[in-house]
């Protein structure tokens, strides 16, 4: 137990505020990397030595520590969001494993290990509520017994004890209601509210923007319940998962001794000789080290990216890019750190494997955001991904699968960070009136109007507008040939459209009904040319794809304002659907149940819809998700739509996609 003083003074300054909010910054951050390291240390399956009872089990544990790791993540964003809105730039480094004594207090202990019994039991006591007497882990005790802090009045920001995490955020509320008490709530949260993550950017329940003294404490409140310090009957804590992976672990043990659930990953890993050897494993295996290494540049240029990401005001595309393209390198370190940890750490230490280092960088503070920045970014990625290409030709599943992840990644980089293009956040603006156009002199109409082919895309001119038409992206809706079958001829040779064949305006209706945007137009007589709809709509197709209206960007690139996008899987032009819906017999409702459906304050906008490598859509902006009949699904600002066609909740995303291999850029 510390030698806690009963009564802590009252914060009133604003940096001693700040010094506790970082505190908190490392500590979440360091949990979160002790979890997936041990997550990564589990093995998969029967093919590495697990029985079918066991194999099940592990996956299991793996899907419950990689989940309580994205919740440390949200916690994480929370304590990011409340340092914001207090007018301070978050904390996004921290110390290197094993921290040394005095980072945190004597009764925490924070070192990465594999997944095993001591481990376990160190997980249950770091999640422990206050009247628990769970004890330490096996190998975590603290080496020695130390008092952080000063009962003197002081300006020096200094850490303070406590005997719990749930302990240390009680603290830190009763600090915050003190320091708002002093100043007054405006002047307590000064800062720019638009610099915070939001489900504008990303799916975390901790991205809740932080406002006022009420929704602070409703963050902290949030952490406590789902995680570190929870009551002991808190249903779905990180106690109480902890608790029930442990029940598991020892009645399998007691059916079979010999059951290893994990690697023999090293404890406290380390990429070069250690100058304090002790508590350390030298990764010297050139494979291990080459592996780590480059788990560790993805690791560094993630904080950096959400670093960046709280210097960008939003909602904007450029912020959404760079928490996109973060977590994206959080999804290729995962492959690397499983690889790492199968393989041997090196010739003085044959008894364990290695293991990812987590290693940050010697200063990540954020860079200043700005075309040199982005370039940073995509030089950075782009040596990333060739890192990637040289550990691909292993042809390890693992290796391949970070390659072609962080390949992707430097393709969108690449696109979304084009200092040649317009700037990014342009497609977040508002939608301006048409410009007046001076109407354009067309030739006289023929018989049969000469099509111009360029990418793809046919465009046939005519006398009031110019018809284009995208064949890959047409998924044989009909209305065209059915509307307007004198202007389309279906099944002739030869020239097929005839945009002169029709009164513009009804013509017009035909385009716009069109809605996979494989039909386009351009008007010449000096009218507005096709706008953004009044409100977004994505219509759940039965047994089909999602139909989009709205001002869309997909991928980082301006899409028009209709779009089909893949649902079952199949199609060979991701993401856009091709048909093969039908060729594959995919079956999904189109009127699925209805669920949050609350009334948008803003029903317009662009949409961003960004394809994950090998994951769902993730789509970003005001959305009415509706059936095929026009029923409400749900009003969000955010959501994962399934585009693996395995999801058991559709339209939305439930990670069935990883567990069938879903395969796409």
């Amino acid at each position: 137990m510390n030698d806690v003083p009963a009564v802590a003074a009252p914060i009133t300054q604003r940096e001693i505020l700040i010094n506790r909010l970082y505190e908190a910054s490392e500590l979440e951050h360091n949990l979160m990397c002790t979890y997936l390291y041990a997550a990564f240390s589990l093995k998969d399956g029967e093919g590495e030595g697990l029985n079918a009872e066991e194999a099940a089990a592990v996956e299991r544990w793996r899907q419950v520590l990689l989940g309580v790791a994205i919740e440390e993540m949200g916690h994480l964003a929370a304590v990011w969001n409340i340092t914001s809105a207090l007018g301070a730039t978050p904390r996004f480094g921290r110390a290197n494993f094993p921290l040394d004594p005095g980072l945190l207090p004597a009764s925490i202990t924070v070192k990465l290990a594999p997944f095993n019994a001591e481990t376990l039991q160190h997980f249950v006591f770091l999640e422990r509520p206050r009247e628990s007497t769970e004890p330490e882990g096996a190998g975590f005790v603290s080496e020695r017994v130390y008092v952080r802090g000063t009962d003197l009045p002081h300006l020096t920001p200094m850490g303070r004890d406590y005997d719990t995490v749930g302990d240390f955020y009680a603290q830190l509320g009763e600090g915050l209601q003190a320091f708002v008490r002093h100043h007054g709530e405006a002047v307590a949260f000064d800062g720019d509210g638009a610099l915070q993550l939001s489900p504008a950017e990303v799916s975390l329940a901790g991205c809740k923007p932080v406002i006022c003294l009420k929704t602070a404490l409703a963050a902290f409140a949030a952490i406590v319940q789902q995680g570190e310090g929870a009551p002991r009957d808190s249903t779905g804590s990180h106690y109480q998962k902890f608790l029930g992976i442990r029940t598991e672990l020892r009645a399998l043990k007691d059916k079979n001794p010999a059951f290893a659930p994990a690697f023999p990953a090293a404890t406290n890993p380390v990429l070069r000789r250690p100058p304090r050897p002790e508590g350390r494993v030298w990764l010297e295996n050139p494979d291990a080290f080459a592996t780590v290494d480059l788990a560790n540049a993805c690791y560094a240029l993630m904080l950096r990216l959400l670093g960046y990401s709280y210097g960008v005001r939003g909602p904007s595309s450029e912020k959404a890019l760079a928490v996109d393209l973060a977590i994206g390198l959080m999804q290729a370190l995962a492959p690397l750190a499983e690889r790492a940890e199968r393989l041997p750490a090196g010739p003085s230490n044959p008894q364990c494997n290695a293991g990812v280092t987590f290693i940050t960088l010697r200063d990540s503070s954020p860079l200043p955001p700005g075309p040199a920045a982005r370039r940073v970014f995509v030089e950075r990625l782009a040596q990333l991904a060739e890192g990637a290409a040289v550990l691909r030709a292993s042809g390890e599943r693992r290796a391949r699968a970070a390659a072609d992840q962080l390949a992707a990644l430097a393709a969108r980089a690449q696109r979304g960070f084009d200092l040649s293009a317009p700037d990014p956040s342009a497609a977040d603006q508002p939608s301006a009136a048409p410009a007046p156009r001076t109407p354009v002199a067309a030739p006289a109409p023929v018989a049969a109007p000469a099509a111009q082919v360029a990418d793809g895309i046919e465009r046939v001119r005519g006398e009031k507008l110019e018809l284009s038409f995208e064949a890959r992206r047409c998924i044989h809706s009909r209305f065209c040939v059915t509307w307007a079958p004198q202007v389309f001829l279906a099944n002739v040779k030869g020239p097929w459209i005839h945009p002169d064949a029709m009164p513009v305006e009804r013509l017009v209706e035909v385009a716009h009904a069109c809605p996979s945007g494989a039909i386009r137009y351009r008007r010449l007589d000096g009218e507005p040319d096709e706008s953004a709809p009044p409100v977004n709509l994505a219509t759940v197709r039965e047994g089909g794809p999602y139909a989009f209206r709205a001002r869309l960007v997909i991928d980082g690139i301006p899409a028009g304002f209709r779009a089909t996008l893949c649902r079952c899987g199949a199609s060979k032009n991701k993401p856009y659907c091709d048909g093969s819906h039908h060729d594959i017999g995919f079956t999904a409702s189109g009127e699925p149940s209805s669920g949050k459906t609350d009334t948008l304050p803003v029903r317009d906008g662009a949409l961003r819809i960004d394809p994950q490598t090998n994951g769902p859509l993730r789509v970003r902006g005001n959305l009415e998700i509706v059936s095929g009949t026009g029923r409400v699904v749900a009003r969000v600002e955010s959501a994962s739509l399934c585009r693996c066609g395995g999801s058991a909740n559709k339209p939305f995303c439930d990670g069935t996609h990883a567990k069938i291999g879903f395969h796409s850029s």
